[in-house]
């Protein structure tokens, strides 16, 4: 085993107040970067109406989530890219280059041109912004938490990386902040027109300011003393996946970790806002305050469980907050229906929603990246009631009929829009079906005043009433789901940079990690959708992160060994 240490003695010199300082900045870095990811995703509607006006509404704002996407699918080649870099070249040229883009990038969609100036030039500038900022978040994770855990001492890496755990919910508070502040701060039309631009445009100047601050830094000195003694890796990537033992690695930190992280990171931030919003109809900028006051409360838990994690291990504080989520995901977004939406709770017990339709009629509508068309009588009306945050129950008609909404007493028939088939009359006790020819368009549209004529009937809210809203109960509910991610996010960093040796450090940790957060995560949004959608309970779609948290768990607990002790300046 071959020794690369700082000191003789194999341990890391103890932080100096410089070092410190050095350290604390290299995360803020890591802030702006993550904030200028989110800007997009917080304003896709608006860059919808800017960038994709050349086709209709619903289709521009889905070509705006496919670029929106596109930021997500490429991260783990970002990680391959610039992990492959940071290994050979060193970690802190690699993520000034890595800001560099992904601030270029972003200030470059503060004054693009839309499409009615420069046409089709306007959207295909965007995606390829989106491209270049998901390749450069893939780089950026791996080099900071690597950068800050090889020059933090022993003993506290846990509590240093820890810092850079907190830049990705800080980042998504600052977006959500600049935002309101800019909403708040004009018309709806102005912002629309061109405020939505100011959040891109100031963004160079935290690139300015991160830029300075990491030019001031340091190689790592692991890194360094590495290279000097001329035993860095000259092919990262075939050391890394192409060696059975360190890519057994590189799976057990995916499976056994990452995976399960990434869900309740995703579930906890991301999923409870939309909760609120789709389904408990709660306002907006309500919705958002609440987040963000959640995110502000919980985020100092980032830094606590990281220490914690130099104490008492990594893996035992991960594991339990896998495991408590597990546990009490359900009762907790009941909860969140209990206090934001008790109208919705007294209207699902007094005329429940029962949808009749062929089983075989009805898709899994998983849509990653939103281009999929469900047009069957069933698809339409379970998309529908989804969309108003109903939740029903199923029941099987005969097969070849047209599905119907049954609210109460009421019945409402659906529609094909598939072209072949029309509206179709179908006794709901198993009689006889006939079909005729109907215009999708006019049928949508009087399938769904039919529908919400009979929710609001029924008692059904069409948006959560503000005066019954409980807003410190709902922050205590939002707060306990940030508590869980701090607890399986806090020591990740840590936890990661320990299982790889020095020479591949970067390559190899930061793979797993996207792949986990930029697609297991990535993915929960439209995954927990369509199970809501085929099952008709609106609690379902916690299946998707319970189910991976539990898997993550069992592999964690079984296979993936704690790595507090270990000493990162020795290396085979």
């Amino acid at each position: 085993m071959a020794n690369i240490s700082m000191a003789d003695t194999g341990k890391a010199a103890p932080m100096t107040s410089k070092e410190k300082k050095v350290i604390f900045a290299s995360s803020l870095g890591t802030v702006f970067e993550w904030y200028d990811f989110y800007l997009y995703g917080s304003l896709a509607a608006i860059i919808a109406k800017q960038f994709f006006s050349g086709v209709n509404e619903t289709a521009a704002y889905i070509f705006a989530l496919l670029a929106f996407a596109a930021g997500f699918a490429v991260r783990p080649f970002g990680a391959l890219v610039f992990g492959r870099l940071g290994d050979l070249i060193g970690r802190k040229y690699t993520f000034l280059v890595t800001i560099l883009i992904m601030g270029a990038s972003t200030f470059i969609v503060g004054i693009l041109p839309n499409y009615a100036t420069i046409g089709m030039a306007a959207p295909v500038i965007l995606i390829i912004l989106r491209l270049l900022q998901g390749l450069a978040l893939g780089g950026e994770y791996g080099g900071a938490a690597t950068y800050v855990a090889e020059h933090a001492p022993n003993g506290r890496r846990g509590a240093y990386t820890a810092w850079i755990q907190t830049t990705a919910t800080l980042g998504l508070f600052l977006s959500l902040l600049v935002i309101l502040g800019c909403r708040l701060s004009m018309s709806a039309e102005a912002f629309e027109s061109w405020g939505w631009r100011i959040p891109f445009v100031i963004s160079i100047v935290l690139l300015g300011v991160s830029v300075w601050i990491r030019m001031m830094l340091n190689e790592s000195p692991v890194f360094q003393k590495m290279k000097e003694e001329g035993k860095h890796s000259k092919a990262p990537l075939t050391e890394a996946f192409g060696n059975w033992k360190n890519l057994k690695i590189v799976l057990l930190a995916l499976f056994g970790l990452v995976a399960g992280q990434a869900v309740v990171w995703y579930t906890g931030q991301f999923y409870a806002l939309f909760f609120l919003q789709q389904t408990l109809k709660i306002d907006p900028q309500d919705a958002n305050l609440m987040i963000a006051a959640a995110l502000l409360l919980g985020t100092p838990f980032f830094v606590i469980f990281g220490s914690l994690s130099d104490r008492i291990g990594r893996k035992p504080i991960i594991m339990v907050g896998l495991a408590l989520a597990i546990v009490t995901y359900f009762p907790i977004f009941k909860g969140l229906t209990h206090y934001g939406n008790p109208a919705l709770e007294q209207a699902v017990a007094s005329a429940p929603i029962v949808v009749y339709a062929d089983p075989e009629s009805c898709s899994f509508q998983f849509n990653p990246v939103g281009t999929s068309k469900f047009t069957s009588s069933c698809d339409i009306a379970k998309s529908a009631l989804v969309k108003k945050g109903a939740p029903y129950s199923n029941e099987a008609a005969p097969a070849g009929t047209i599905a119907q909404v049954r609210v109460g007493d009421v019945v409402i028939d659906s529609y094909d829009a598939s072209g072949a088939t029309g509206k179709t009359e179908v006794n709901l006790h198993g009689g006889g079906s006939h079909a005729a020819p109907v215009d999708p368009q006019s049928a949508g549209a009087a399938f769904n005043k039919a529908l919400g004529d009979a929710m609001t009937a029924a008692g059904y809210p069409a948006k959560a009433d503000p005066a019954r809203v409980n807003h410190v109960m709902l922050i205590v509910l939002l707060t306990v789901l940030v508590i869980y991610v701090t607890m399986v996010y806090g020591p990740i960093a840590a936890m990661l940079v320990e299982m790889f040796p020095t020479r591949i450090r970067y390559t190899s940790m930061s793979l797993p990690y996207h792949i986990g957060n930029g697609w297991f995560g990535g993915f929960l949004p439209t995954t927990s959708f369509a199970i809501v959608a085929a099952t008709g309970d609106i609690y379902s779609g916690l299946w998707y992160p319970i189910v991976i948290a539990a898997a993550t768990l069992v592999i964690g607990v079984l296979f993936v060994r704690d790595t507090k002790s270990v000493d990162i300046y020795q290396h085979d």
